[in-house]
């Protein structure tokens, strides 16, 4: 079959929240011209990746027809979209596209893994049009909890593609660009052939809310406050820190942003025209000098981040500043699935301390950045898709989402990564699966799951180690094995010290194992290593990872 069709191929974020990257193909059937859009992480958790650093999406499909990609392009800053760009670049060496905001910040990441930034193209929004190959591409502003986020249409031979990304409805978001409902119904009248949207808050039954309404609210919260006041936020949301800032100014406090992460985001914001009307802020400095009741900060580490300010504050004196009874910590921010230990552990260190915490349980204080159920239905009304496959969101979103768009008439599917989609005519169809799996930076590396160095360190942290050491002469031993154990109990069920019951088991299996053993370091090995996991399950009921050292000498 050679007739030119058109694709979709989620390689990360569908089926999952984070880590987004998606292709979108046309042209004849394993010829097809590409498009990326979006290159994201996702962060790790000790359960299921100790020790790592970043996860990543494996492109290892498009790094092999990266001759056929013509373009990257990145819809807005927020990590789990623009994150990955710097460390997979080199895989794919595409020219990339971006607004000036999210430009520079791509920029930034590129600059940190050494990257060349000559293939990073300025954009400005729609009208302002991208050629690429077969596809005429254009940014469409749309409201997030990140300034200038886009959607991305995608003009092709066979349709029109409209790729949401993460947004909400908002037409007063304090920072950045309100919602154009005329633009996206315009849109909608040219004709849509496929809407590829965000499912994150389908469950939500309630319009959303407008950034704009929360700086009364944490005005009276701050005015309330008879000690210190600190809020932490997601740094990348320039709007909240704003809103946070105007408020703490407005109840006649002095503020200052602790984080440099916060600072960056602020400093980039600023330096692109997006954000200004910023109030005054003062140095760390000044705060440390500065009585609580006179004072603000706005920190990092909203998510439980070890090293963060909010962290680093709630385990004692941070920059010569410090919480005590009385004082005031506001979470303007929605704990992340996966993220609720680092933030209690928080929450009840500031406790301890006899520091009031507020939270977002009663939504008074934050508002989400993406569209609800009932403005989903919205932008479904707005664009009129012939079809819709929801992504960004775990496969119980991508469920619902697929079920609202069934039930008012729309072809849909419910597409997880790796599923290779035919969007060509009226319905989506699957023609290929893709592996489709992530990469692990971890310290300066990047390896991936079929490595098995996560696997081996999980096996590690969940059963302890055993090294056994056998000097050999010929085929005979000099002196007895030994043990060393990292990670295991000293004492077993039997009582005794738990290295002596083993080197006793494996002196007994060395003496009586035959010359041919003996000779053998694979089958000495393979003996020994039985012998260690049989013992401690026995005594410990754990089954170790075990390394076996033989080391023979000779008279040559």
């Amino acid at each position: 079959m050679s007739r030119e069709r058109l694709i979709y191929l989620p390689l990360g974020g569908a089926g999952e929240v984070g880590m987004n990257a998606y292709v979108y193909g046309y042209g004849a059937p394993g010829k097809e011209r590409l498009v990326l859009v979006d290159l994201g992480v996702t962060f790790p958790n000790m359960d299921s990746s100790p020790g790592v650093d970043l996860i990543l999406p494996d492109v290892g499909w498009l790094a092999e027809n990266a001759d056929r990609l013509e373009a990257i392009v990145i819809s807005h800053a927020h990590e789990d979209h623009v994150g990955a760009l710097g460390h997979l670049w080199s895989r794919l060496r595409a020219p990339v596209y971006a607004r000036r905001f999210t430009g520079r910040l791509a920029q930034m990441k590129m600059e940190e893994q050494g990257q060349p930034t000559d293939q990073l193209n300025i954009v400005d929004a729609h009208p302002d049009v991208i050629e690429a190959g077969p596809f005429r591409i254009s940014f469409l502003p749309i409201s997030h909890s990140i300034p200038e986020t886009a959607a991305v249409m995608i003009d092709t031979p066979a349709g029109r593609i409209v790729h949401a990304a993460d947004f909400k409805l908002d037409t007063d978001p304090v920072v950045g660009e309100p919602f154009d409902e005329a633009l996206f119904s315009r849109i909608g009248d040219e004709g849509v052939k496929l809407l590829v949207c965000d499912s994150t808050n389908v469950f939500v039954p309630h319009e959303g809310r407008s950034e704009s309404t929360l700086k009364a609210p944490i005005t009276e919260l701050i005015k309330g406050a008879p000690g210190m006041v600190v809020a932490t936020t997601f740094a990348s949301n320039v709007a909240r820190v704003k809103t946070l800032a105007e408020a703490g100014h407005e109840a006649g406090r002095l503020v200052c942003l602790l984080g440099r992460a916060m600072q960056r985001m602020v400093g980039v914001a600023q330096e692109t025209g997006i954000l200004s009307g910023m109030p005054p802020l003062i140095s760390s400095e000044r705060a440390a000098e500065t009585p609580g009741d006179s004072l603000m900060l706005i920190v990092t580490g909203s998510q439980g981040e070890r090293r963060a300010a909010s962290a680093q504050l709630a385990r004692g004196r941070y920059l010569g500043l410090e919480l005590k009874e009385g004082d005031l910590f506001l979470f303007s921010s929605k704990t992340i699935p996966g993220n609720e230990r680092g933030v209690l552990s928080i929450i009840n260190a500031f406790s301890e301390k006899g520091v009031d915490v507020v939270d977002d349980s009663t939504s008074r204080f934050h508002v989400s950045g993406h569209a609800n159920r009932p403005d989903l239905e919205r932008v479904h009304a707005l664009l009129r898709p012939d079809m819709i496959l929801p992504n960004h969101g775990e496969h119980r979103m991508l469920r619902a989402h697929a079920k609202l768009a069934e039930d008012a008439g729309i072809a849909t599917a419910i597409v997880t990564n790796g599923m290779m989609m035919d969007v060509t005519g009226d319905l989506p169809r699957e023609v290929e699966q893709i592996d489709a799996g992530r990469l692990y930076l971890d310290g300066t590396v990047i390896y991936g799951a079929v490595d098995g160095i996560v696997r081996d360190r999980m096996r590690l942290a969940l059963n302890g180690h055993v090294t056994v050491t056998l000097i050999m002469e010929d085929d005979d031993t000099l002196g007895d094995p030994w043990c060393e154990l990292r990670g295991i109990a000293e004492r077993g069920r039997s009582g005794a010290e738990l290295v002596d019951v083993l080197e006793r088991e494996l002196t007994a299996y060395v003496d009586r194992a035959g010359r041919k053993t003996r000779a053998d370091d694979d089958a000495l090995d393979d003996g020994l290593r039985r012998v260690v996991r049989q013992i401690c399950m026995e005594e410990i009921g754990k089954k170790p990872e075990v390394t076996v050292i033989v080391s023979r000498l000779s008279d040559e």
